[in-house]
């Protein structure tokens, strides 16, 4: 009974320490931190004698009666911004955005957030909108509205720097920081987008008129396809029916074709024959009448050549005898031409040896040679001075027998003025030969024989 006894005060004993143990033994969950105050602790990072200690993630003792244990959230929570701001241009708008924060993981953060929240963690929010609202008033009062529009980045940057000193104070830190939108209750930002807008229907018109125009070119083509196949299909048709009806008149017309035929090949029979009889008929023509008409031509032809080779050389006979007569004329006139040189020649010495022999009689006794060369030209002198009476028709004669005397010594006067003329011409002569033999009979290139003057007769 004392075994049992004991037993059971042990085993009352084992409940009561599981008890006192599960009374005192306190576990943070992840997503909360134990503050436990009622003593001194020190941590690191913090004062020494804060009065509270943090567990996060683990159990610990706790003391009942003499610590208190509070637990501090450290899920995340958010904050809707609605907050009535002026641009720097001076236009109002309304800014619409939502803050998701959460106490920091850090002992510091989250002592800093315990001193604050703990008591009041649902406040928390609120708080957090404060800082926001203030902040970015005073960063939308440095921008534009464009700046706002087209870079909402820089307004939600310049938010969460302006507000990280702030809400490190707090114990907090910010997640995500969104700008949903930005109302604009006096129309600045329509206005703004009304150019891009009338751009964008624009072109939104161009498209459409573009792609109307694509869909009426498309069905054009497919109505002219349609138009294409059917006269397509018409023409096969035709085909089809030409092909039947060709069919059908071949068909009609099988029996005729067939006696045509074999009256074709009759006929080709025919001229065969037509054929072989004519060439039997051009043979027999060669044999009968060609052959001894080639003979006869042949023979004609052989005469024809003989008596043209006869004639040629009777012609050759001719014309060597002839070329040979001719040689012996051109001698005989070549030898007659010397002659007659000769006898020139001959003839020309001697005229030039008897000028030579005048001129030396001339300059040996010039009365003498003009003596005999006046007797010589006597009548032709006596001439041309009776030639002064040519024109007279009646002559009268004065005086008788003295005016005949008279007359006849006048024309002796007119001989003798003659003679005077005929010895000067001579004398002249000398003086200025004529071209060819000289009349003293020098040769030219000779030195002139030493002229002698004639006087008057």
């Amino acid at each position: 009974m004392s075994v049992g006894l004991l037993a059971g005060a042990a085993f009352a004993v084992v409940v009561v320490l599981i008890v006192i143990f599960k009374l005192m033994w306190r576990v943070a969950e992840p997503n909360e931190a134990l503050i436990i105050s009622g003593s001194q602790h020190a941590l690191e990072g913090l004062e020494e004698g804060m009065g509270f200690r943090i567990v996060t993630g683990r159990g610990t003792l706790v003391l009942p009666g003499v610590q208190a244990v509070r637990k501090l959230s450290l899920d995340l929570n958010q904050t809707e911004l609605h907050v009535d701001c002026v641009t720097h241009q001076g236009i109002p708008l309304k800014v619409r955005g939502v803050v998701i924060f959460k106490v920091g993981d850090d002992f510091v953060s989250i002592a800093n957030a315990a001193r604050r929240f703990l008591d009041q963690q649902k406040l928390m929010a609120e708080r957090v909108h404060t800082v926001f609202a203030g902040h970015l008033r005073a960063i939308v009062g440095g921008l534009t509205v464009e700046d706002m529009i087209r870079d909402r980045e820089k307004l939600t940057g310049q938010a969460r720097a302006a507000c990280g000193t702030e809400m490190e104070k707090l114990g907090l830190i910010v997640d995500s920081l969104q700008i949903h939108e930005i109302e604009d209750p006096t129309g600045y930002i329509k206005n703004l987008s009304a150019p891009h807008t009338a751009a964008v229907q624009r072109d939104a018109r161009i498209a459409q008129a573009h792609a109307d125009r694509l869909a009426t070119e498309a069905e054009q083509q497919a109505f002219a396809r349609m138009a294409e196949a059917t006269r397509d299909s018409e023409i096969l048709k035709a085909g089809y029916q030409a092909e039947q009806d060709k069919a059908a008149a071949t068909a009609r017309q099988a029996g005729p074709l067939a006696e045509a035929g074999a009256r074709q090949e009759v006929v080709i029979e025919e001229t065969k024959v037509a054929e072989l009889e004519a060439r039997r008929r051009e043979q027999q023509l060669q044999a009968d009448v060609r052959k001894p008409a080639d003979a006869r031509a042949y023979e004609q032809r052989t005469l024809a050549e003989a008596e043209r080779d006869a004639m040629i050389s009777v012609a050759e006979a001719r014309a060597k005898e002839t070329r040979a007569t001719g040689e012996a004329e051109a001698a005989a006139a070549q030898a007659k031409g010397l002659a007659e040189a000769e006898a020139m020649r001959a003839k020309g010495l001697a005229e030039a040896e008897a000028i030579k022999a005048r001129a030396a009689a001339l300059a040996e006794n010039q009365e003498a040679v003009v003596a005999q060369q006046l007797a010589e030209k006597w009548p032709e002198i006596v001439q041309a001075g009776a030639s002064a009476f040519g024109n007279v028709d009646n002559m009268v004669l004065l005086n008788g027998a003295d005016g005949m005397g008279e007359l006849f010594a006048k024309a002796l006067t007119m001989g003798g003025t003659g003679l005077g003329l005929a010895r000067q011409l001579l004398a002249t002569m000398n003086q200025n030969p004529p071209d060819g033999p000289a009349l003293n009979g020098s040769s030219p290139g000779t030195p002139p024989v030493q002229k002698v003057s004639v006087d008057d007769v």
